[in-house]
């Protein structure tokens, strides 16, 4: 497949929206970016792709606001996530992911509409109150590191617990980076190891180099608009990016039905 400047231009706006947005919240660019980018370069190159680009943005936000990093609650939501990172990668090499999606897209769906339903009826910007550490949510956070492993794009599930252990928008956004930071550098060995890069590597590559201007644009005004966004409003857009990535997801998993 040829790259033309349209493509590439059309390459440019994906990352810059997704990247952007994950700038602002700390999570959702991979699972916003990837069912775009699959139509032009396949799954396979647009999971690693993205990967990478998220990737790059996690390490900067890691050094410039590592002071903010929270320790203990990325230490406990990585250790859950780890358990099920393996298992992803093994479903994304060996299943079917359409019906996967499906499943994912109506859980993310779900949890966006309840998180906006509640941040507008209690208006409450930060609480006081710890986020209970449940069975269900160590499932939830392992449930995160399967589809992190599948599709690089864990977060919809991992924000279910962080949004209400992180209050503060700045401590939730360096904390969530350096957890994607860690599980897509683990991501990217193992696609090095597994070849992923050598088949087709030219329009992998390709694609990746080009379309860094696109992701510094989008990692320099997602950072912007992250410090000129109320605690309120900010909460607000992570169950709002939630919601949307999960019809963008939707219609990922269902267009094959309909091709």
């Amino acid at each position: 497949m040829e790259l033309t400047l349209a493509i590439i231009l059309l390459l440019g706006l994906i990352v810059l929206i997704a990247q952007g947005l994950e700038g602002i919240t700390g999570f959702g660019s991979t699972v916003l970016a990837v069912p775009f980018l699959a139509m032009i370069l396949g799954l396979e190159k647009a999971v690693a792709v993205s990967g990478a680009h998220t990737w790059l943005l996690t390490l900067y936000f890691v050094i410039v606001s590592r002071k903010h990093i929270v320790w203990k609650e990325f230490g406990f939501i990585i250790s859950y996530v780890l358990l099920g990172l393996p298992i992803g990668y093994l479903l994304f090499k060996n299943l079917d992911d359409t019906y996967l999606k499906v499943i994912l897209a109506l859980f993310m769906i779900g949890v966006g509409i309840y998180g906006i339903n509640k941040t507008r009826r209690t208006r409450i910007e930060a609480s006081t109150v710890p986020v209970k550490k449940s069975y269900l949510m160590r499932f939830i956070l392992f449930l995160g590191g399967i589809i992190h492993g599948a599709f690089a794009s864990g977060g919809p599930f991992v924000v279910i617990y962080a949004a209400q252990a992180l209050k503060d928008k700045t401590l939730f956004r360096v904390t969530m980076c350096l957890l994607w930071f860690c599980l897509n550098t683990i991501l990217m060995i193992v696609w090095t190891a597994d070849g992923v890069w050598q088949r087709d590597s030219f329009l992998a590559l390709y694609a990746l180099f080009v379309t860094i201007p696109f992701l510094l644009v989008g990692i320099f005004t997602g950072d912007y608009l992250h410090h000129r966004v109320s605690e309120y409003a900010f909460r607000l857009i992570v169950f709002a990016l939630l919601l949307g990535t999960g019809f963008v997801v939707m219609y990922g998993g269902l267009a094959p039905f309909f091709a």
